[in-house]
C-alpha cells in the first residue's frame, strides 16, 4: 500500500481517538470538574490550543499532498512532538481510560514516525 495512505490513515486515527478521549470526558462527567472557563484564559491561549489540536486534523491531507521528502520530515517531526506532548501529559489525566487512548495514541505517532523514517 502507498505509504501516503498509510501515513494519512494514522493521523486519521490519531485524531479520532483525541475526539473519542474528549467525548469521554464529557459523558463520564470528568469534564466538568476541570472546566477549562475558569482558568480565565485569553484570546492567544485559545488560538494556540485551536492551532495545536487543527494540526493532526490537517496531516490527515498533508501526507497525500507534499513531496515525499518534505513530508517524510514533516511527519516525523509532528508525530515525535504529539508523541512527547502526550507523553509529559499523561500523568495529569486521573482517568484510566484517558491514559489508555494516549497509550494507544502515542502508539501509532510511533507506527507514524516508523512508517515517515522507512519511506523510501
Amino acid at each position: 500500500m502507498d505509504t501516503k495512505i498509510i501515513l494519512s490513515a494514522t493521523w486519521v486515527v490519531v485524531t479520532l481517538i483525541y475526539l473519542y478521549g474528549d467525548v469521554l470526558r464529557i459523558c463520564s462527567g470528568d469534564l466538568a470538574k476541570k472546566p477549562m472557563a475558569d482558568k480565565n484564559l485569553n484570546q492567544f491561549v485559545w488560538l494556540g490550543i485551536a492551532v495545536l489540536m487543527l494540526t493532526p486534523i490537517l496531516m490527515v491531507f498533508l501526507p497525500l499532498v507534499m513531496p515525499q521528502s518534505v513530508s517524510r520530515w514533516v511527519n516525523i517531526i509532528v508525530a515525535a512532538f504529539f508523541f512527547l506532548f502526550n507523553l509529559v501529559g499523561l500523568p495529569t489525566y486521573a482517568s484510566l481510560y484517558d491514559k489508555f487512548l494516549l497509550a494507544v495514541n502515542m502508539g501509532f505517532n510511533g507506527i507514524t514516525i516508523w512508517y515517515a523514517w522507512n519511506w523510501s
